[in-house]
């Protein structure tokens, strides 16, 4: 659906953002010691360096750093970087080809893709609207790219979420502040989603709108999902509230990864958690298309756009929208934090 006015609160901002050495005994024959669990980060550089011949990263229930390879040697290099691989028959470029595939013959509001490396597939999700004709469509793009491809049901209506960790507000509208955050001569900015930031330009701490926080300084939606909003007063903390009294402090920026544990801080349903399903989602909106988003399985509603996804001390996303509710349950998707840092060039603090 579409943004919706929300019923306005008066809510004061409080600004979010928010080696194992081993020897041998005498005499023993020498070996090599065995390689340290590899990072979410080097894991997935790992991949990128395999090229084709790997199919994804993804954490499994006991937080091991799993790579999908397709051939033995490729096996071989990733046990040597301490992750653990697992063999696949598609790589990259099938699961690519796929992908473009759906770019070509899917892009139907409602819809939404990405690549889950467990499976060794391309996932498409359709909403309750996507019937008829439409789900046809979907269905027989699926069907030409040979079994990559697996459709799902989506529970709801696919939507941006207006309104979202603290309240700020435009021209009649609630959204959720992101991550506070500054560039490198001093000036201070906030972060939230683009959908939000199209809105107004002038944004408020206060449902009558009588306090200014300050003045949008760029914005990008569809495409993307974020925004920035340069504070017209005194810097504020960088930490996200968790909505019991408390606030996590911010001290960097990453890249989410699938299993991670996280969680969410938006102005309508507060602190929800939940984990990454996905990285690299495709989402067709309404409005239009958003591509390279983060997908959850945390709740989110309407009033909670632009919120903050972070896992402890590092944040992750910008709350940009989903399906289903806090009630029964539903997915969310988050614009990736490290893009808007680059284009802006700012950082959290």
């Amino acid at each position: 659906m579409r943004p919706t006015r929300s019923s306005l609160r008066r809510a004061a901002v409080i600004a979010v953002a928010g080696t194992l050495v081993t020897g041998s005994l005498l005499g023993a024959p020498a070996q090599a010691a065995p390689a340290s669990p590899a990072s979410p980060d080097a894991a997935a550089a790992l991949a990128a360096q395999l090229g084709d011949r790997a199919a994804g990263t993804y954490a499994d229930a006991s937080g091991k750093m799993i790579v999908a390879v397709t051939d033995a040697a490729a096996a071989r290099q990733v046990r040597a970087a301490g992750a653990t691989p697992k063999l696949v028959s598609r790589g990259a470029d099938k699961l690519n080809a796929a992908t473009a595939e759906l770019e070509r013959s899917a892009k139907i509001p409602g819809t939404a893709w990405w690549t889950d490396p467990a499976t060794n597939q391309v996932v498409v999700s359709v909403d309750s609207t996507v019937t008829g004709a439409k789900l046809e469509r979907v269905k027989a793009a699926a069907a030409r790219t040979g079994g990559t491809v697996r459709i799902e049901a989506e529970p709801g209506v696919l939507t941006t979420r207006i309104s979202g960790g603290q309240a700020i507000y435009t021209g009649g509208y609630r959204c959720s502040l992101g991550f506070n955050v500054r560039s490198g001569s001093g000036v201070y900015y906030f972060l939230t989603a683009g959908h939000c930031t199209n809105l107004g330009s002038t944004w408020y701490s206060n449902s009558s709108q009588t306090s200014v926080l300050g003045s949008r300084a760029g914005t990008s939606f569809p495409g993307n999902d974020y925004g920035i909003v340069r504070y017209s007063i005194a810097s504020q903390p960088g930490n996200v509230y968790l909505y019991n009294g408390t606030y996590q402090d911010i001290t960097a920026a990453g890249n989410a990864y699938v299993g991670q544990a996280v969680k969410r801080s938006g102005s309508t349903t507060g602190l929800r958690s939940g984990s990454v399903s996905a990285t690299n989602a495709t989402v067709n909106y309404a409005e239009g298309s958003v591509y390279g988003l983060i997908k959850t399985n945390v709740c989110a509603e309407g009033g909670d756009s632009g919120g903050s996804l972070f896992a402890g001390s590092t944040a992750l996303g910008l709350t940009s929208g989903g399906s289903g509710n806090c009630t029964t349950g539903g997915t969310t998707y988050f614009q990736p934090v490290t893009e808007p840092l680059s284009v802006y060039g700012v950082s959290v603090y």
